[in-house]
């Protein structure tokens, strides 16, 4: 799974929108949307993705129900 879409499912278990998410960590939608497009995200930003929707970020997403979201890329 791409990150693009990892991040989209995120958002969908978290009950958000991606422009709430992109509010959240401090960003434009606008601003996030390219960076998503771009897949120029940092372990910071993943990090503070996570942090935003109360789960854990171990190059994968963590709900506290245990639900994982595997990457296949490398970071």
């Amino acid at each position: 799974m791409d990150i693009k879409h990892q991040i989209k499912v995120l958002c969908a278990h978290a009950d958000i929108s991606m422009a709430e998410l992109a509010r959240r960590i401090n960003h434009s939608p606008q601003n996030f949307n390219a960076k998503l497009k771009r897949e120029s995200f940092t372990l910071n930003d993943y990090a503070r993705i996570a942090e935003a929707v109360n789960c854990k970020f171990e190059y994968s997403f963590v709900f506290e129900n245990g639900t994982k979201l595997n990457s296949e890329e490398t970071l």
